[in-house]
């Protein structure tokens, strides 16, 4: 009876949980602060604790991990009952003695805050954001002291923490966040390394049940099944446009482009890519087609689009009447660098004559060399402006190594060539299994793929040295960390299990074909702000993780379930076997993940659950598939074929996490 209560408990959390984040979007109607909420979940919390005294549990292991999330929800309501946020305005040399709670009211601060200076600090040449910073003079019964508050870096002062939020229109007033939790956060960090180390004590607990999968000889045997079709589109005769040797000089210009200094190169794939949904068109490179509708507008306005819109038009305007060429730099004498475009308004006072005259003029004497097919004084005239562009430009242009590394990026669709492989070998890897297990054909393969992760590695690695961050900041970089964390789980269990190259092939091909779909974008730019932490980088890698694993425990369900309705009984056994060894760690992996961000939020936002619709679904997501793992509670799935139904039908949660909260819902993570 007990458990029956549990389990019921349980399933209302989860569903009212996934419920209240479509209500929010739809209706705008929030329900995690009613007392309704947080006894429901005090009720789940009471039954399981006292479910779990009448089990008589002795294993430390277990008692610790089950005992760390009491003291997580223990520490949330302590936050909920006891802690204080609020607001702090401040404009320069004012003094504020309290702030404003979400109510309205004051409430008093035990020292003094002085607003010095408020600085936007940005990338240099542009106007991407790279930081704020309020610098502070904060003066308590001790003395006086000068801090600096910026995204991910608070300053704590008796009890309270200080938050970048946000500043005034006018660039000189700052807005901080007030924080005060004196007892929520102690108890909720002690819950946290609790949960750390039962996760990884659940691991490596010689009598613990992921250690008897381990053991289990059902690992040497195993096989699968699945297929993916592919296919291109069509071809027409090209325009005119200027030579390859022309186009190449055009594309090692520096434009000023999605915020960040790039080469014109940068600017001109992403243009093919946004009308024709590829780098290329017919023949002709990315820089020959943005040439031939600079030069030979005429002649590119009837070539079919890949599909007519509004922001294509857009693109080809913007080009064509020059807003979007952003190629004249000029540095004034305060060291302040900014680039123009030849039909901009410029200052007279700042820009000296000379360099009026060469932004204003230039692109008519380029189009003259052009239509008179002189290329060689076209190319003169981009060897003077890649010139003027050094000499002007102070340093907002990335070093050679980091520009010659983005041609390089450019010119390899590193992400199209390798799903096109890896589907190919899935599909191939399957029928040599099944029908030709040669040792040699699976060395071969284990090349193919090795092959492969170096290739996906040298992708990771040049956006990394492009943009200067870890790529994993957006959907289309996450789906590359996550191809590349299947890879290399692939290449390091292989030896043991060789039917993970056909898994690792298969799951790779699909997170790099994922990648492609219209939503995600490719474009490299700068991260927002608050995102540049180093525990974003631990957040998002972890989670990646415990996505890949899951996703392969998904493959091995639907294999599982059709072996079993085709009577081969035997491969559905070792596929659950199978599938519980990728289980284990991907729950370890999911938990730290989720925490690793709450500490991230507490770090930059002053709370560290805010129930986002993404955070709210990752706990889903982790409640569903830690249900499984208790099967001497619920022995029904110690049976292989009703354990392969039940984690293929989590994965929706999964997709619903990282595709549904995008697309649907929104919130804090939108951008993820």
């Amino acid at each position: 009876m007990l458990k029956k209560i549990l389990v019921i408990l349980y399933l209302v959390v989860v569903v009212v949980m996934a419920a209240a984040t479509f209500a929010e979007h739809l209706y705008g109607m929030i329900f995690y602060a009613e007392w309704w909420f947080t006894a429901l979940w005090a009720l789940l919390a009471a039954v399981a604790v006292v479910y779990f005294l009448s089990r008589r549990i002795r294993r430390l292991s277990v008692v610790v991990l089950h005992f760390s999330f009491l003291v997580i929800l223990l520490g949330a309501l302590l936050t909920h009952l006891t802690a204080s946020q609020g607001i702090l305005h401040l404009r320069p040399n004012e003094t504020a003695l309290s702030y404003v709670l979400a109510d309205g009211t004051l409430r008093p601060l035990p020292f003094s805050v002085k607003l010095d200076t408020f600085i936007v600090v940005c990338h240099p040449g542009t106007t991407a954001a790279a930081d704020y910073e309020s610098h502070l003079r904060i003066k308590t019964d001790d003395g006086e002291r000068s801090e600096t508050v910026s995204m991910n870096n608070i300053c704590s002062v008796q009890g309270f923490r200080l938050y970048q939020s946000g500043y005034d229109d006018d660039g000189r007033g700052s807005v901080l966040a007030v924080n005060s939790d004196p007892w929520g956060i102690p108890v909720t960090y002690t819950g946290y390394a609790l949960l750390f180390i039962g996760l990884l004590w659940m691991l490596i607990d010689p009598k613990g049940q992921y250690r008897q999968v381990l053991r289990s000889p059902l690992l040497r045997r195993g096989t699968l099944v699945l297929a993916l079709l592919l296919g291109v589109g069509e071809l027409s005769a090209a325009p005119r446009t200027i030579p390859q040797e022309t186009a190449d000089k055009l594309g090692q210009l520096n434009i000023l482009y999605n915020d960040r200094i790039c080469p014109l190169q940068t600017y001109a794939t992403d243009f093919t890519k946004k009308l024709f949904g590829k780098t290329h068109y017919e023949e002709l490179t990315a820089e020959q087609v943005l040439a031939g509708y600079l030069f030979f507008a005429d002649e590119w306005s009837g070539v079919p689009l890949k599909k007519q819109s509004d922001d294509r038009k857009w693109a080809i305007y913007e080009l064509q009447h020059g807003f979007s060429l952003k190629v004249f730099p000029y540095t004034s004498q305060h060291g302040v660098t900014r680039w123009y475009a030849p039909v901009e308004e410029i200052d007279s006072l700042v820009v000296p004559a000379e360099n009026r005259l060469l932004m204003t003029s230039y692109f008519d004497l380029l189009y003259s060399a052009v239509d008179a097919d002189n290329y060689a004084m076209a190319n003169e005239y981009l060897d003077r402006l890649k010139d003027y562009q050094h000499k002007n430009a102070g340093a907002s242009i990335p070093s050679d190594f980091r520009l010659k590394s983005e041609r390089i990026y450019n010119t390899i669709p590193f992400a199209t060539i390798l799903f096109m492989v890896c589907l190919t070998m899935g599909f191939l890897s399957f029928f040599i299994f099944l029908f030709w297990p040669k040792k040699w054909a699976f060395r071969l393969q284990f090349g193919v793929l090795l092959l492969s992760f170096l290739a996906l590695t040298t992708c990771e690695a040049l956006r990394w040295i492009v943009s200067g961050n870890i790529p994993m900041s957006n959907g289309y970089e996450t789906m590359l960390l996550m191809a590349w964390l299947v890879q290399l789980l692939t290449l390091c269990m292989q030896h043991r299990f060789r039917i993970l190259l056909t898994f690792g092939f298969l799951l790779s091909g699909f997170f790099l074909l994922v990648s492609h779909i219209s939503q995600m974008d490719p474009q490299i730019g700068h991260l927002m702000p608050v995102l540049r932490s180093p525990l974003l980088t631990l957040h998002v890698s972890i989670i990646m993780t415990a996505f890949a694993l899951l996703s392969l425990t998904f493959i091995c369900g639907l294999t599982g379930i059709a072996f079993h309705y085709t009577k081969r009984k035997e491969q559905t056994d070792v596929l659950a076997t199978l599938s519980r060894v990728f289980l284990y760690p991907a729950l370890t992996t999911l938990g730290f993940g989720i925490f690793i961000g709450a500490i991230w939020a507490n770090v930059s936002w002053g709370t560290y659950w805010s129930w986002d619709p993404k955070e709210v679904w990752a706990l889903i997501t982790f409640m569903v598939y830690a249900v499984v793992v208790h099967t001497q509670s619920f022995r029904a799935f110690q049976r292989p074929l009703t354990y392969h139904i039940y984690v293929t039908l989590c994965f929706l949660t999964i997709l619903m996490t990282y595709f549904g909260v995008n697309y649907f819902l929104g919130g804090m993570h939108s951008y993820a």
